[in-house]
């Protein structure tokens, strides 16, 4: 198995295992009671289309290529920084095993005081993930072509709508471009192979001019060039994914001010 393929075959155990804690009848229940009190959600895609940098700055502890980036990292503190330094958009990890992350950065992010959209990042294969998103303050949810079939992910879509959840549907390869046919809200392109992990930020140029004329493109993996930002806009992206590159560093709010004073200048 490719790293992909593993991570996909341990998040069907999780989510079943999850499932018996807490049964989809209760988990649906608990997510009406919450969308009656919490109806308005902040659209992702519109936050891109009106930013003018479009930064989704990634909360992200740990990979599995790479290990801990910040293993004391606190959902409470970093979202809301890259809030106050200017983030379009948040993406929050929420895989436990192999990122570090947990659903509660999410919770724990809103109270801290975070309003902008937050996108739910974690390998959704199941329905039942996208109440796990509704219910923990997310505003959108990733859905990997590479992991879905065309049909899984056109309910997948379908029930993220309902929920008032939009989608980041990712794309890697040409041969996945069809999934844009599903019209999501925005389309992603990851630079990063899921089954192999190498990165390479020229695949969203080879991509940008395959994809429909009127999607909100978002570039994802790889970018740590304020440059390659700029150039990127210019091929048609209005996102711009990063995490690693502000994680790694002291200040990870006060990196991505000074990414944007670049690409500013």
């Amino acid at each position: 198995m490719d790293i992909l393929e593993e991570i996909v075959a341990w998040k069907r155990t999780e989510v079943q295992a999850s499932k018996e804690v807490l049964s989809e009848r209760e988990i649906h229940r608990m997510t009406e009671q919450y969308m009656e009190k919490h109806p308005d959600v902040p659209s992702m895609r519109q936050a891109l289309q009106r930013s003018a940098t479009g930064i989704i700055s990634e909360f992200k502890r740990k990979s599995p290529s790479k290990g801990w980036i910040k293993e004391d990292g606190k959902a409470g503190e970093i979202p809301l920084a890259y809030q106050q330094h200017g983030a379009a958009a948040l993406s929050i990890l929420t895989d436990e095993k192999y990122f570090g992350g947990r659903d509660a950065f999410i919770r724990e992010a809103r109270a801290s005081g975070v309003t902008i959209p937050v996108l739910y990042k974690n390998f959704i294969i199941d329905e039942y993930q996208l109440f796990q998103a509704r219910l923990c303050g997310a505003s959108a949810v990733l859905l990997i072509a590479a992991d879905l079939r065309p049909d899984e992910c056109r309910t997948l879509l379908r029930t993220a709508h309902e929920l008032q959840l939009e989608v980041l549907l990712e794309m890697h390869a040409e041969n996945e471009l069809d999934y844009a046919a599903l019209e999501p809200d925005m389309c992603g392109v990851n630079n990063r192979n899921l089954g192999t992990f190498v990165t390479d930020v020229d695949n969203s140029f080879r991509m940008a001019s395959l994809l429909p004329e009127d999607a909100c493109r978002v570039s994802e993996s790889g970018i740590s060039n304020p440059a390659t930002v700029k150039a990127l806009r210019l091929a048609g992206y209005q996102g711009f994914l990063i995490g690693e590159n502000f994680m790694r560093t002291g200040h990870p709010g006060q990196a991505l001010g000074a990414f944007i004073q670049a690409i500013q200048s």
